[in-house]
């Protein structure tokens, strides 16, 4: 959600199908939800404050570790403190004698004094909330990060109280200049503590905003996809380095990084990627809109990788002008390019038809939800 100076609104939302009705929408509001659920460790841009829509999701890395931050920031600008209302019964006399209670005492007591007095103390509602989201990713973490960054800040939080009333403190939750610097602590201790997800959909929480890079949404869905379809014996390398496009005076030169490298024990590497764009079926006279650029990156790949020969992927999302896989792009002798699309329903790459190129990849029988696709 973006909004101008002047009060106009945009939101930006994945295109996958045409049309602009409400359906189209609602539907590409909850693909967005569901990539978002599988890929939550990406890079993420802030753009600033804005109303923002949440769903209800277990607590991710990602999201521990954008409280865990904004957490050390606070500290590293001070912890707050404020002055606490304590009633005590003492030998001595501090503050103020609470005279009520002392003419109530029994005799025998007259030693005793009941009194009032302030102390300055951490334990402030915005200190409570936050211990309790600190405790809470102590307890979820996993990642030795995360892990190891909770528990320093939770050495410092030992003597603040977690909080009993969560609704309350965060209405209690002050903002003035004092407490400036603990406002970009506060969205992520409320997704925390709601184990909830933001999403940049228009809602009724005032919180953070962001934006994601589709493509590498739609990357790592794919990759998600295909890890859970192959072999045990094999493995799947995402972004992987390992070779350049050429060298000089010894040293690397533009790193060549496809999607996704297949491997396997006794099998030819095969290259993989994954583009978020539309294409058509329809349209072989324009190339099926697919770029000639693309071509020339697998084309690299496909000499880098695997020497030149075999089988390798272009990956795009299955959509209404684009329902099934297209003849192979032959880029030499005994080196095809397939275009195959990808289910975003589903979550499952749908293969040529039997015969051709479902046996490629190493995938694993007993995997369910693996369609070939076979002509009428």
């Amino acid at each position: 959600m973006i909004e101008t100076p002047c009060g106009t609104t945009v939101e930006i939302l994945p295109k996958h199908v045409d049309g602009l009705g409400e359906h189209v929408v609602e539907d590409a509001r909850a693909l967005l939800r569901k990539l978002l659920g599988r890929a939550l460790d990406l890079p993420v841009r802030e753009v600033g404050e804005a109303a923002i829509e949440r769903f209800d999701f277990p607590l991710t890395e990602w999201v521990m570790n954008r409280f865990l931050l904004a957490l050390e920031r606070v500290v590293r600008r001070g912890v707050r403190s404020d002055y606490v209302r304590v009633e005590e019964t003492q030998r001595f006399l501090r503050g103020r004698l609470d005279l009520t209670r002392q003419l109530r005492q029994p005799p025998g007591r007259d030693h005793i004094f009941n009194i009032r007095h302030d102390v300055y103390l951490h334990d402030r509602p915005e200190n409570r909330l936050l211990k309790s989201a600190l405790k809470k990713v102590c307890d979820c973490s996993e990642h030795p990060d995360n892990w190891r960054l909770a528990r320093e800040l939770s050495a410092l939080f030992v003597e603040v109280p977690r909080s009993t009333d969560a609704v309350s403190d965060f209405r209690a939750w002050r903002s003035d200049r004092l407490m400036a610097h603990y406002a970009d602590a506060r969205p992520w201790c409320e997704l925390v503590l709601g184990q909830q997800m933001p999403l940049s959909l228009a809602g009724l929480t005032h919180g953070l905003s962001f934006m994601f890079a589709m493509d590498r949404l739609f990357e790592r869905t794919v990759a998600n996809s295909l890890r859970s379809s192959l072999h045990s014996d094999t493995r799947l390398i995402e972004q992987s380095t390992r070779h350049s496009l050429c060298t000089h005076l010894g040293g690397k030169k533009f790193t060549l990084k496809p999607d996704m490298l297949v491997e396997a024990a006794g099998r030819q590497s095969i290259v993989l990627d994954a583009k978020w764009k539309m294409i058509d079926e329809s349209l072989m006279d324009k190339h099926y809109g697919l770029a000639q650029a693309d071509f020339y990156q697998l084309f690299a790949y496909a000499h880098k990788y695997q020497g030149g020969k075999g089988d390798l992927a272009l990956i795009y999302p299955r959509t209404e002008f684009f329902t099934r896989p297209l003849a192979p792009f032959q880029l030499g002798t005994g080196l095809n390019l397939w275009v195959l699309p990808f289910d975003l329903e589903a979550e499952i790459v749908l293969w040529p038809e039997e015969g051709s190129a479902s046996g490629f990849l190493p995938l694993s029988g007993r995997a369910p939800g693996l369609p070939v696709y076979r002509r009428a």
